[in-house]
């Protein structure tokens, strides 16, 4: 079958809950509200949104871990309800935050009972098991006991469960949560890899830098909506989160005060006779000012740029849902 993508269409998931008490009456939470979605395969996307969003939700009913309220989510064209068990074999899921795998078994046996419900045949099984043990920096422990797993280490060999089954669509839940640097580092690789040979991945991570340097393409929800969608320069763009620039003047002079209104820089004082002129914008704007500071006579002390962060640009688009503000679609 070819993988043709994730789309996912008016979905939504409420969840009964009681107020005061057990024998409270009984309410609905939504969790997911009307949500839309394209994940195409060979592209990692990403899943971004405040604690609540949302997205973790989202995820398991991708994965069929959950079923929807109401709505649709298909997997190369197969309903992840009706058609659930062809879903599961195009599928694998990394969460971080969960126990993946089964402590009283060895990393080995962990990975072959795995295979085994995914029914990768034998032949092929045992080297696959060799070389994700090897990925993930497990050789080593492969015949230990999970329960004897550092957490990092139960969290790489979940990675390796993950890929035993060489999935069309990989859903990613802060997969690199509790992992050291070179793994997550090589996690990074392995994701970027599949993509390029065709996988199609959806990600989710508190680990921002992470989902910039993996993601092309991003979506951001909040209370389970729909948000705002594009490329993470773009999302930062559309928001005024550029790059700021800060430059310190340790003698101010009015000739200086005419640079900062030139360039619409704010002048704070520094606490030592200077000022601190700082500017955001979505140039290169430092050489500039710092050029036309000294042609005006000036003299600078420190310099300082602030890259603009995409955690900026979501709470941004956030604070202006909650305002009432529209938002790029």
């Amino acid at each position: 079958m070819t993988a043709t993508g994730i789309q996912v269409r008016d979905l939504r998931k409420d969840f009964p809950v009681r107020r005061r008490g057990l024998f409270g009456p009984r309410t609905t939470k939504t969790a997911v509200d009307g949500l839309d979605l394209d994940i195409p395969a060979g592209r990692i996307t990403g899943l971004l949104g405040l604690n609540g969003a949302g997205k973790t939700t989202t995820i398991k009913i991708l994965a069929t871990l959950l079923s929807p309220t109401s709505g649709t989510v298909r997997v190369d064209g197969l309903d992840t309800v009706t058609d659930a068990r062809a879903v599961r074999r195009r599928i694998n899921l990394i969460a971080g935050g969960e126990r993946m795998v089964y402590t009283r078994m060895t990393g080995r046996e962990n990975l072959w009972y795995f295979g085994q419900l995914y029914a990768v045949p034998t032949r092929e099984l045992r080297p696959r098991i060799d070389d994700l043990l090897a990925l993930v920096g497990l050789t080593h422990a492969a015949d230990t006991m999970v329960e004897r797993y550092s957490r990092g280490m139960t969290q790489r060999l979940a990675i390796a469960r993950g890929l035993i089954n060489n999935p069309a669509h990989l859903l990613l839940d802060e997969p690199t949560l509790g992992l050291d640097a070179p793994i997550a580092r090589d996690l990074r690789g392995v994701v970027a890899r599949l993509a390029t040979e065709g996988t199609g991945v959806l990600l989710t991570s508190h680990y921002l830098a992470e989902v910039e340097e993996l993601c092309g393409h991003v979506h951001v929800i909040t209370d389970g909506r729909h948000l705002a969608a594009g490329s993470p320069a773009e999302l930062k763009a559309a928001t005024g989160s550029h790059a700021t620039v800060r430059i310190t003047v340790p003698n101010p002079s009015p000739a200086v005060a005419e640079v900062a209104t030139r360039f619409g820089a704010t002048r704070t004082p520094d606490g030592t006779g200077g000022e601190v002129l700082t500017l955001r914008h979505p140039d290169d704007i430092a050489g500039p000012l710092a050029a036309a500071i000294v042609g005006a006579g000036g003299a600078i002390s420190a310099l300082e740029i602030t890259e603009a962060s995409l955690e900026d640009a979501i709470l941004t688009l956030t604070d202006r849902t909650t305002a009432g503000e529209a938002v790029p679609a």
